[in-house]
């Protein structure tokens, strides 16, 4: 890879990063702060709300930060593509394709960069480069992937419990 892909991969990293910590920093400050998007995640059939608003917030702020350093990259962009995943089967599938109507949309962009960062690594100005952490290619789309659809899928199915439509 070149200067500017490697330029290009910190750019989207960043973004990126920032992008999830804004969500993390929201649902934790914003609005009605850890007790409104507790009450959210609630009318979405999630029980322990509560719990998962301190998660969610840990887990969007940790990712933004590890994105933005460049560092433990599929890990970071794992943690990404599990809340949009959870985010646009919950809160957006069932309102089409389109973010201006809710739908999912805007996250299954932010996913699928998630996943492609994985495949692409984090570039040359990235923690993991300093630290020689590489996994990139098939096994870092895979690790973002697995473990993404895997937590995605615990915490389905340990948390989720949806309410019927009569």
């Amino acid at each position: 890879m070149g200067e500017a892909s490697d330029a290009a991969l910190l750019l989207v990293r960043v973004v990126l990063g920032a992008v999830m910590a804004a969500h993390g920093w929201n649902h934790w400050r914003g609005g009605g702060g850890i007790t409104g998007t507790a009450g959210w995640f609630a009318g979405l059939g999630l029980t322990r709300p509560r719990l998962q608003a301190r998660l969610s917030v840990l887990t969007e702020l940790g990712a933004g930060a590890l994105l933005s350093a460049g560092l433990f990259t599929p890990l970071a962009c794992a943690a990404v593509l599990s809340v949009m995943l959870v985010a646009g089967l919950l809160a957006h599938r069932r309102n089409g394709f389109f973010v201006f109507k809710e739908g999912y949309e805007y996250v299954l962009v932010l996913g699928v960069l998630a996943l492609a960062l994985g495949a692409w690594g984090p570039g040359r100005y990235a923690a993991d480069r300093a630290l020689d952490i590489t996994l990139t290619g098939w096994a870092g789309a895979g690790t973002v992937l697995g473990v993404g659809t895997a937590a995605t899928a615990g915490l389905l199915a340990v948390f989720w419990r949806p309410t019927r439509e009569d």
